[in-house]
């Protein structure tokens, strides 16, 4: 057969064989040729597409069973009983207008690497493997975080046309098919643009993204109970500013899922910085 009716048969293959025969090739190619894992170095061995070993995978630290009920925020050092319901100091001020937030991991160490892969490479196997996974808590969670349909936190259209694609989608779409969930990543746009400095203080966050997210124009999210995803949770403002813009717009309740969670001291100061 000529190369151009090669061509034209790859063509006429279905979409789902496609990919099929792109990760056997991947996974085969793992096998015969071994890379390295982007974290440690070590050769990987396996037919996994994640280009991080196992050890690494395992080292990733599951947030403290001792938690804050709605935002998951670990409190290391609550005292009260186990009968009494644990809330944060940001939580009692009723802070974030998501009902419930949970995470993966703790953002430390190899995630925090994993994560910055994931924001800057377009390394689709990784957002599947943490997909799987946020799905697995879901689960766990039970009716707390049952949804009606999955939604990624937005880039702005400036971030997402440079970066060309957008980290949170990368981990919500598979998470929605695991789920059997629908995916909207159009229903929630950003409108304005994370400032450009690298690092920003607690009162920044909080500042940079009040008001900075609305629904689409004809966007139908009337009484729907909204998954919404992010990379990392680190104050809660992003996932607070999102689920303000939801709920305005008539959803029933918002509840927010990240692959990890930075951990913070400064939580007695939060709701303050948010009212100010």
């Amino acid at each position: 057969m000529s190369a151009t009716r090669l061509a034209a048969a790859r063509i006429r293959l279905p979409g789902r064989f496609q990919r099929w025969l792109a990760e056997t090739g991947d996974a085969l190619a793992s096998v015969f040729f071994p890379a390295g894992c982007r974290i440690c170095g070590e050769l990987l061995t396996g037919a996994s597409r994640v280009p991080i070993c196992d050890v690494c995978l395992d080292s990733f630290e599951a947030p403290p069973h001792r938690k804050c009920e709605v935002c998951g925020q670990p409190l290391p050092n609550f005292s009260a009983t186990e009968t009494q319901t644990r809330i944060c100091p940001a939580c009692q001020q009723h802070t974030y207008a998501f009902a419930r937030a949970r995470s993966f991991v703790v953002y430390q160490g190899a995630l925090a690497r994993a994560i910055v892969m994931l924001k800057f490479e377009e390394i689709e196997p990784l957002g599947a493997w943490f997909a799987r996974r946020l799905a697995g808590l879901v689960k766990l969670e039970g009716e707390a975080m049952q949804a009606d349909v999955v939604i990624p936190v937005p880039l702005h259209r400036d971030r997402q046309k440079e970066r060309g694609y957008n980290q949170a989608a990368m981990i919500s779409k598979p998470l929605a098919k695991a789920l059997d969930l629908p995916h909207k990543a159009v229903l929630l746009m950003r409108t304005r643009p994370r400032p450009d400095k690298q690092v920003l203080s607690l009162a920044e966050r909080w500042t940079s993204v009040r008001g900075a997210f609305a629904t689409r124009p004809g966007s139908q999210v009337d009484k729907l109970r909204v998954l919404l995803v992010d990379d990392v949770l680190t104050t809660g403002a992003t996932l607070d500013a999102c689920s303000r813009a939801l709920l305005g717009s008539g959803a029933k309740s918002v509840v927010g899922l990240t692959v990890a969670r930075a951990t913070s001291n400064r939580l007695p100061a939060l709701a303050k910085v948010k009212r100010s």
